[in-house]
């Protein structure tokens, strides 16, 4: 009998995972333009969850219409979204899986056409994006209260946990990094000032978020450029907001154009320091493909969970393969059974 971590329960809050499996958000480009579920995203996740996935984080979803990636993205700005999420939720969780969604803005990597996007500052990601309005004081407080109301509607939806998108470029992550954000107020300058529109939008969420359920923030731990942000920055805001949130997922770059060297897990190393530094739950996340590496991070307690996005996206049924080949006995839907008695 093999001894694996892999495939043992997990609990955060009231929520646990059969395993430690995450298929991370991954955009799929494909709701209609008012950012509602359909057919796709239906087959899409519940294969996931039948192929027996811990945890689905469903794909970066938009508190307000400028703040999605592209014209297709879902969206969660209005009450009309909540039933599709729901359907979602519910087929996924029949099947064993527990939901998170991630709520987002792309701030100036939006690329929605005639909408006005907006930005810490007043300059764009590159030429294939329009330049940003810099966003006034009243306008955050909007997108604060978006956040707010988005995270509303998705525990209405029945998600059991939340994520934050605070990653790879995006508005909050705008705000963080001193390569995009060059504002003179109170959300810019100092760490401390340049973390307050995360801060807020954690503290708004908390009045209508339910606190027997988790909540967490994507972070990307290196900007890759100097002057930006390194992981010793993302440690500090961390610790000066852990209390607050209940597990970090550790990504990287996506402020600008950078050159990254990556090979199989090179992200791993960042959820390692932010477990040990800040005292907190990781996910990790970059190029993990197999067991074996899954397991290793796992064991050598270097994350607490383990995402897999491209291979997931390879294999919906990646966990029973991996089970079957080290031979783990794991359930799975007694309609496949017969699939595993060779």
């Amino acid at each position: 009998m093999i001894n694996t971590m892999l495939f043992e329960k997990y609990n955060i809050k009231n929520m646990e995972l059969k395993n430690r499996i995450v298929m991370p958000p991954m955009c799929m480009y494909t709701a209609d333009n008012q950012g509602y579920v359909n057919d796709w995203h239906m087959t899409h996740y519940t294969s996931r969850a039948i192929g027996q996935v811990g945890l689905i984080i469903v794909e970066a979803t938009a508190v307000v219409p400028n703040g999605r990636i592209s014209a297709n993205d879902l969206g969660i700005w209005d009450d009309s979204h909540i039933n599709g999420l729901s359907k979602l939720v519910n087929e996924c969780q029949d099947k064993g899986t527990k939901m998170a969604l991630q709520l987002a803005h792309a701030g100036r990597k939006c690329g929605v056409n005639e909408v006005e996007t907006v930005a810490p500052s007043s300059f764009d990601f590159s030429d294939k994006y329009s330049v940003p309005k810099e966003i006034t004081k009243d306008e955050i407080k909007n997108v604060i209260n978006a956040f707010k109301e988005g995270a509303r509607r998705a525990d209405e939806a029945g998600f059991d946990a939340i994520e934050i998108h605070a990653a790879h470029g995006y508005l909050i992550h705008e705000f963080l990094s001193p390569i995009a954000n060059k504002r003179n107020d109170e959300y810019g300058g100092s760490l401390e000032n340049r973390t307050r529109f995360l801060k807020e939008i954690i503290y708004s969420i908390k009045e209508v978020w339910p606190k027997e359920k988790p909540i967490w923030i994507r972070v990307s731990a290196d900007d890759y450029l100097e002057g930006g942000l390194e992981v010793k920055d993302i440690v500090d805001m961390i610790n000066n907001i852990k209390e607050h949130i209940d597990m970090v997922h550790v990504s990287s770059g996506g402020i600008d154009i950078a050159d990254i060297n990556v090979y199989p897990g090179y992200q791993v190393k960042y959820s390692e320091t932010i477990k040990e530094k800040c005292y907190i739950p990781t996910i990790a996340v970059g190029w993990i493909t197999n067991y074996e590496q899954s397991e290793e991070i796992i064991s050598n307690h270097r994350s607490d969970l383990v995402a897999l996005g491209r291979e997931l996206l390879r294999n919906p049924y990646w966990p029973i393969h991996e089970a079957m080949r080290k031979g783990i006995k794991i359930s799975i839907p007694e309609q496949y059974e017969r699939a595993i008695k060779l």
